[in-house]
């Protein structure tokens, strides 16, 4: 569907810090690549085309900025939901059980979602309208970020650097990026039934 090396060349560094931060923190950020996105940037930046000190505080930035703002979303969004009239949609005991989950599971499901595409855009608003503590969700928030957007980043330029000719190989291994970040979605469907 995407043309991840095409995307990185053309967008370069500001486009790929708005992906991030789309990804991250906007609603409509759900179906971008987020993960195949930073790993190609990491390949690219050991050919030469990225600087990498200049890609890992960008992408980081960028996706702890997309996380709180989503966050934000969230808090602004749950303290209007209980306003609300119960409907077929909204239920307040729905938004109970997000804070009681938040309070229970929030740091470690703030950073495991980030390495889950769709999940890792909607679980800051969650957050936020579970009302989950601010401090405990930024810190969540930074060791996220600092592993999947710094981390793939990182890990695809050590790849590009000591694997030779590493483009030939660039989309089985996005290939598997992808897969990889799928099963936690795939394992908690079949689990449900």
């Amino acid at each position: 569907m995407f043309d991840i090396v095409t995307i990185v060349k053309t967008a370069g560094y500001f486009g790929i810090a708005a992906i991030i931060f789309s990804e991250s923190g906007l609603l409509v950020g759900f179906f971008l690549p987020g993960d195949s996105l930073l790993f190609t940037a990491g390949v690219m930046a050991a050919a030469g085309i990225l600087n990498i000190w200049v890609l890992i505080p960008l992408v980081f930035l960028s996706a702890v900025i997309g996380d709180n703002v989503g966050f934000y979303i969230g808090e602004k969004a749950g303290e209007k939901l209980f306003d609300r009239e119960e409907s077929i949609l909204f239920k307040k005991s729905n938004v109970l059980k997000a804070k009681a989950f938040f309070e229970k599971h929030g740091n470690r499901s703030v950073i495991l979602a980030r390495f889950i595409p769709v999940v890792r855009t909607f679980v800051p608003m969650f957050a936020g309208i579970g009302q989950m503590n601010h401090s405990k969700f930024f810190f969540s928030n930074i060791i996220g970020a600092s592993l999947w957007a710094a981390g793939l980043s990182f890990l695809g330029y050590l790849l590009g650097s000591t694997i030779t000719d590493i483009d030939r190989y660039l989309l089985p291994i996005i290939a598997v990026i992808i897969v990889i970040s799928v099963l936690p979605v795939i394992k908690m469907w079949f689990s449900k039934k």
